[in-house]
């Protein structure tokens, strides 16, 4: 009977055992296949991850432009028959009018009809106020945010 007990006795170690590996490779192996925060993210990455945030939310035909000589714009999307120019901004500080402007030129020479820039920050009052005046969509780190929450 005492053989017995300890027979159990090392099958419920050993089944223990290979649980607490187990969880342990599940929680090792999931945060090496986990993005980036999007705060750390390089500018060509932090385009593309937004431009599979959009392809979740309904866009189609989300095309990442080309690295240099883009315009000012990141992405070109469409959704319900609206086409967009979105420029990317991946910043640690308030963005400005600049991303603006450039959004604003780059939907004209793509021929858009909606411009937006897509950020992981907020906007600086001057840049809120090109942007009205300029009719441009502005995406901040709250609209990200609840872009992510959705997918």
């Amino acid at each position: 009977m005492q053989e017995y007990s300890r027979i159990i006795i090392l099958c419920v170690m050993l089944i223990i055992f290979f649980v607490l590996i187990s969880i342990f490779l599940y929680i090792f192996f999931r945060k090496s296949r986990t993005p980036k925060s999007i705060d750390e993210m390089e500018g060509r990455d932090f385009e593309h991850f937004c431009a599979d945030l959009l392809k979740n939310r309904g866009f189609v035909d989300v095309e990442v432009t080309k690295e240099s000589g883009d315009y000012g714009i990141d992405i070109l999307a469409e959704k319900d028959g609206v086409t967009y120019a979105i420029q990317c901004k991946c910043y640690g500080s308030p963005v400005g009018v600049k991303a603006i402007q450039e959004a604003y030129a780059g939907r004209d020479y793509y021929d858009r009809m909606v411009g937006a820039v897509l950020t992981n920050q907020y906007f600086t009052a001057p840049a809120v106020e090109a942007a009205k005046k300029l009719k441009i969509l502005l995406w901040d780190r709250g609209y990200l945010d609840s872009m992510m929450q959705e997918k």
